[in-house]
């Protein structure tokens, strides 16, 4: 064989060495990230479940059901769609504000199912569930726990600035508590507690018409009530199904 030829030659079947072996590697590299991101998403959807238990096991204390929780996420993702944000912020609302109280985990049975007014002191330890949610929530980068740790945390505040813990108010509060703080106070006075009977969805209504600008956001109690036929019917929907955490976390 002529030798230019032979030279010729050599460079082009390393190139195309070469070129085989960065598409194996492209490849190889490719497998590796998807596994990679599947093995992220079963953690996540793990440590999820393990939260939504202890969830589950803090609203035991306060409703025999536990249905509450489930309901929350179901709610407060339609609300969240009512209110303008996308389908990807709603649907990580609907994982995060079943979270909300996990705080009460660590709130005695003393003061959780008290069937009397509170005392001040009494108060005081029933209001640290928020901090102690955030505490518990808030050690992870992952965007749906640092979601849920804000709704843990600003759940409790109010729009006129005199709620819990820091008195925060208006847009201060973050939208996902001010979306879970309305759907909260809609489906808990629908349920039987220790300390008086469930409400009718209308009266629940009414209440929280009259919390519009105080307690809540207008904007997003306006959307609610705008739509309370339908999220009553949702929140009743999910009662006779029973969904389960499985679906929270999955659909």
């Amino acid at each position: 064989m002529d030798g230019s030829l032979l030279a010729q030659g050599c460079p082009r079947r390393f190139e195309e060495a070469a070129a085989a072996q960065m598409e194996r590697f492209v490849l190889d590299f490719g497998r590796m990230y998807r596994e990679r991101n599947e093995a992220l998403r079963e953690v996540t959807r793990a440590h999820h479940a393990a939260l939504l238990q202890l969830s589950a096991a803090a609203d035991l204390k306060d409703d025999d059901t536990g249905g509450h929780i489930v309901r929350i996420g179901y709610l407060a993702e339609a609300l969240a769609l009512l209110v303008g944000q996308t389908p990807a912020y709603a649907r990580m609302l609907r994982k995060a504000a079943p979270m909300h109280d996990i705080g009460k985990i660590g709130t005695p049975d003393s003061v959780l199912k008290k069937p009397g007014p509170l005392t001040p002191d009494e108060r005081a330890v029933m209001n640290r569930h928020a901090a102690m949610g955030a505490e518990i929530l808030g050690r992870s980068n992952i965007p749906v726990f640092r979601m849920a740790a804000d709704v843990a945390l600003t759940h409790h505040e109010r729009y006129d600035g005199l709620g819990y813990p820091a008195g925060l108010s208006g847009d201060a509060i973050p939208l996902s508590g001010r979306i879970t703080a309305v759907v909260d106070f809609f489906d808990a006075l629908t349920m039987d507690r220790v300390y008086r009977p469930a409400f009718t969805a209308e009266r629940a209504l009414e209440m929280l018409a009259a919390e519009r600008g105080a307690a809540f956001d207008p904007v997003v109690v306006d959307a609610l009530l705008a739509h309370a036929d339908e999220l009553n019917e949702l929140r009743c929907k999910i009662t006779r199904e029973c969904r389960s955490f499985d679906a929270l976390i999955n659909s």
